[in-house]
C-alpha cells in the first residue's frame, strides 16, 4: 500500500514544452521495492513544499537509479510553485497510483491517438513498445490546436524515424485553418482496423475517437481511454475522482472503453430525477 507521507525526490532539471508547459525531471532519494514496476498509463502525487499536493501522469517512469519525468501545465498553486522552483529543489513525492495501459505484446496492429498534453501519459507506453521491438506494428496520431500547444518536440522528433506518426493541427503556423486528429483517423481506419486502440486527451475527443473506432469494427474491449477527473488524493479516500460508483484514482485513470461506458450510465442514472 502506498503511504500518505511524502517521499522526497529531487528536481534534476526542466526544460519548455509549448505554451506553459514544462518538462521536469525528478530522482527519487531513497529506491523501494517496485519503483521500477511503474506501469506506462499510472501516475504520482508531487508535493510543493508550502504550496500543496497534485496528481501528474509520467511521461518516464522510474528507472534503475530512480529518475523519472512528467510533463506539467502551468495552471494552478501548485505548478505555479514548481515552476518557481530551481534544480536541486526538495519535493514529495508518493506513487505510484491508478492502473496503467494493458499489456500488448500480442497485437499486430496498435493504433495510439493523443490530443494535445495527452501525449504525456502514452508516451511511456510509446517507449515500451519500441524497445519490445513494435515499431512496424504502431501507428500514433497527434493533435494539437496550434504548433504552440504541441509537445515532446525531442521525443516525437525520434519517434518518426521509428513509427508511423500523423500530425495534425487545428490551425497551422501560417495561421490557416488545419484539421483535428479524427480526420486522419477516419481514413487509417478505413484501410487498416487495429488490434488494439489507445487515446488520451480532452474527454470529448476520445469518445469522439472510441465511437469512430466502433463504427469501424473496433470491439469495445480493444479500446482504452486514460480519464484525467479531479485526481486528488490518488487512495479513493477524498471522493472527487468518481465515475458512477467507481473513482478514477482506483480503477483508473486507464479505463478499457465497455467498462468507461458502464461507469458513464452510472453517472446518468444517477442524474435522473425520482
Amino acid at each position: 500500500m502506498v503511504s500518505l507521507v511524502p517521499r522526497s525526490v529531487q528536481l534534476l532539471e526542466f526544460h519548455d514544452e509549448g505554451e506553459g508547459i514544462r518538462h521536469f525531471s525528478f530522482a527519487l532519494q531513497s529506491l523501494r521495492s517496485g519503483d521500477q514496476a511503474v506501469m506506462p498509463g499510472q501516475f504520482f502525487m508531487l508535493t510543493v513544499p508550502g504550496a500543496g499536493e497534485a496528481p501528474f501522469s509520467y511521461v518516464r517512469p522510474p528507472d534503475w537509479q530512480g529518475r523519472f519525468s512528467a510533463l506539467i501545465r502551468r495552471e494552478g498553486t501548485v505548478s505555479a510553485a514548481l515552476f518557481a522552483q530551481e534544480p536541486g529543489s526538495r519535493l514529495g513525492y508518493r506513487g505510484a497510483f491508478g492502473t496503467g495501459w494493458p499489456e500488448l505484446s500480442g497485437a499486430r496492429r496498435v493504433l495510439v491517438v493523443a490530443g494535445g498534453s495527452g501525449l504525456a501519459a502514452l508516451a511511456g507506453l510509446i517507449e515500451a513498445l519500441l524497445r519490445a521491438g513494435h515499431q512496424a506494428a504502431l501507428t500514433l496520431v497527434y493533435g494539437a490546436r496550434s504548433p504552440g500547444h504541441q509537445v515532446l518536440a525531442r521525443e516525437r522528433a525520434r519517434w518518426r524515424e521509428a513509427l508511423e506518426l500523423i500530425e495534425t493541427l487545428e490551425r497551422r503556423e501560417d495561421g490557416r485553418v488545419g484539421c483535428n486528429p479524427l480526420e486522419p483517423l477516419r481514413s487509417r481506419l478505413a484501410s487498416q482496423v487495429p488490434d488494439a486502440v489507445l487515446c488520451c486527451g480532452p474527454e470529448p475527443l476520445m469518445r469522439s475517437v472510441a465511437e469512430l473506432c466502433l463504427a469501424h469494427g473496433v470491439p469495445p474491449t480493444g479500446i482504452w481511454l486514460s480519464i484525467g477527473r479531479r485526481l486528488d488524493c490518488g487512495m479513493g479516500h477524498c471522493g472527487r475522482c468518481h465515475v458512477g460508483r467507481g473513482s478514477v484514482c482506483q480503477e483508473g485513470p486507464v479505463y478499457r472503453y465497455d467498462r468507461y461506458l458502464d461507469r458513464i450510465a452510472e453517472e446518468q442514472d444517477a442524474r435522473r430525477p425520482c
